[in-house]
C-alpha cells in the first residue's frame, strides 16, 4: 500500500468507494496539514437539526463528509466555502440540496433532491449567471466522496501555509515551465520526481 503522502499511487486507481475517499483525507491531512482529530468534523445533533430545518434527510456520503472534516476550515474553505450544517438550503427551485459556494457566490455545489437517498449520490454544480433563466444545473463529480476528496485538494491550494516546501527553487523563467499542447491552451509542466 502506498504511503499517505504518495498522492499519485493513491489516485492514480482512482478512489473507488466513500471508504477510500475517508481514508485518503485522513492521509492527506496526517501528512500534508494536520492529522485529523476529534472535533474536527460536525457532530449528529448539529447535522440532525438541519435535517429536520430542511424536512429532509442527507445522504451517508455527505453526511459522513461533515462528520469527518466540516469544521476543518483549513480543509474545506480557504478559497470556496463550505456551507455549515445550519447554512444548507434547498435551491430556489427546489431542484437541488447545496453544500458549497464559490468565494464571491459565482459557482454552487449540491445534490439533487431526487439523489438524496443514494448512498454516494452525483453531485452538481451550477455557476451564477446574469441571465438566472440561464442557469443550470450540471453534473460535476459522480459521487459525493469524491467530490471531497477534490475539495479538500483544491482547497489546499489555497492554503496560507506551505504545504508545497518541497518545490524546488522556482527562479527558472515561468515560461519555460509551460508547454503548448495546443493553440491558446497551456499546461503546467509537472516537472517533480519526487510525485
Amino acid at each position: 500500500m502506498a504511503s499517505p503522502c504518495d498522492l499519485v499511487s493513491q489516485l492514480k486507481p482512482g478512489v473507488t468507494d466513500a471508504a477510500e475517499a475517508w481514508r485518503f483525507i485522513r492521509g492527506f491531512a496526517a501528512h500534508w496539514v494536520t492529522p485529523l482529530a476529534e472535533g474536527d468534523g460536525c457532530d449528529d445533533a448539529e447535522l440532525a437539526c438541519a435535517q429536520t430545518r430542511l424536512g429532509l434527510t442527507m445522504p451517508a456520503a455527505l453526511r459522513q463528509g461533515y462528520q469527518l472534516i466540516g469544521d476543518r476550515q483549513d480543509l474545506t474553505s480557504n478559497h470556496d466555502r463550505l456551507l455549515s450544517p445550519d447554512q444548507l438550503y434547498v435551491d430556489e427551485r427546489g431542484e437541488v440540496l447545496v453544500f458549497r459556494h464559490e468565494n464571491q457566490r459565482a459557482a454552487s455545489w449540491g445534490i439533487r433532491l431526487v439523489d438524496l437517498d443514494k448512498a454516494d449520490p452525483p453531485v452538481m454544480t451550477k455557476l451564477d449567471l446574469a441571465d438566472k433563466a440561464a442557469e443550470r444545473w450540471e453534473d460535476w463529480m459522480e459521487r459525493c466522496s469524491l467530490a471531497w476528496v477534490e475539495i479538500v485538494l483544491s482547497e489546499s491550494l489555497h492554503a496560507p501555509e506551505e504545504l508545497s516546501d518541497f518545490l524546488p527553487d522556482l527562479d527558472e523563467p515561468l515560461d519555460n515551465r509551460f508547454v503548448y499542447t495546443e493553440p491558446g491552451v497551456e499546461l503546467l509542466v509537472d516537472r517533480l520526481a519526487m510525485i
